[in-house]
């Protein structure tokens, strides 16, 4: 697990850290937890609802899926995502066509990170929170 990715992908965070800090208002991937180590979910911060309140920033940050898929952002295998690629990424699935795709929209991501550091004051995580939730969302570090 977590071992032998591309060099250029470097999440600052696992899975299991994300969830225990609290992403997708506790609801995501309710229906396919079976799928990923039992551990993951030991500390994970969990809803059958959504509930912003767990989010590690405490704020609504996710879309309904119905919105994702519009929009065309469920791509390949993973119907759940970026987080569930990036899950099945890090227990060692490879997909070139789709791993590539997926960690080129998480790097197109960090420029949320240049947008904290550029109007938030160092140490402020109140800051700009549903910004840093989504940062937190894609494996960056949402305390830039």
């Amino acid at each position: 697990m977590g071992t032998d990715m591309a060099q250029e992908f470097t999440p600052h965070f696992s899975p299991r850290e994300m969830l225990a800090m609290g992403v997708f208002e506790g609801k995501y991937c309710n229906d396919c937890r079976d799928e990923f180590p039992r551990e993951w979910y030991e500390h994970a911060k969990l809803s059958e609802h959504a509930d912003p309140s767990l989010n590690y920033f405490g704020v609504k940050s996710r879309q309904p899926l119905s919105v994702w898929r519009d929009k065309g952002w469920i791509i390949g295998p993973d119907p759940r995502g970026w987080f569930q690629w990036y899950c099945r990424y890090y227990l060692g699935r490879r997909l070139p066509e789709v791993d590539a795709h997926q960690m080129k929209r998480w790097r197109a991501f960090r420029r949320h990170a240049a947008q904290v550091k550029a109007n938030c004051d160092p140490g402020d995580w109140t800051c700009r929170p549903r910004q840093r939730q989504a940062l937190l969302q894609w494996a960056h570090d949402p305390f830039v």
